[in-house]
């Protein structure tokens, strides 16, 4: 049921992702500090869903003169990595289940899975649906934690096909 436009919300605590990792947040932590945006996106392991959140993850600025946190709310955490890799048992060649597979590693600090499985999206990237888009690594909060390291620098130049 959807709430009248300047209703208060009802309190509620929801599981986010964040750079640190799974967090629980509750709504009634922002009330009267800052605006709280929330975007559900009920299946992760999708193509637009990914395209989706990286874009809103790239334009995170836009949000700042608006005094708002923004939080991505997902049901499929807890079995994306198994969705994924079903996936890929289907599909061998789906460069977005490697891309999706690549960011639940993240997710667990696998840091060289993670590049296993980007090297692979990277590789198939000629088997994306038409109009999809491969994301782009450095702009998804999934690799933040990684972006300083040398050795994710390195795969990552050697992926773009730059090698300093």
């Amino acid at each position: 049921m959807p709430l009248a436009i300047g209703r208060k919300a009802p309190d509620f605590t929801l599981s986010t992702k964040t750079a640190d990792g799974p967090k629980q947040v509750r709504l009634s932590d922002n009330f009267g500090k800052r605006n709280t945006l929330l975007l559900f996106f009920p299946m992760a392991f999708t193509g637009t869903c990914t395209t989706e959140m990286c874009e809103v993850s790239q334009g995170m600025n836009a949000y700042t003169g608006s005094n708002a946190v923004v939080y991505g709310i997902s049901g499929d955490n807890k079995k994306a990595k198994e969705i994924f890799e079903y996936g890929l048992s289907k599909d061998d060649k789906y460069p977005m289940f490697y891309y999706n597979l690549a960011c639940a590693h993240a997710e667990m600090n696998d840091m060289e899975n993670a590049i296993k499985n980007l090297r692979f999206a990277v590789k198939y990237i000629d088997n994306l649906i038409p109009g999809e888009q491969l994301p782009d690594p450095s702009g998804d909060d999934s690799f933040k934690r990684f972006l300083k390291n040398e050795q994710f620098q390195k795969a990552l130049r050697e992926m773009s096909g730059k090698s300093n």
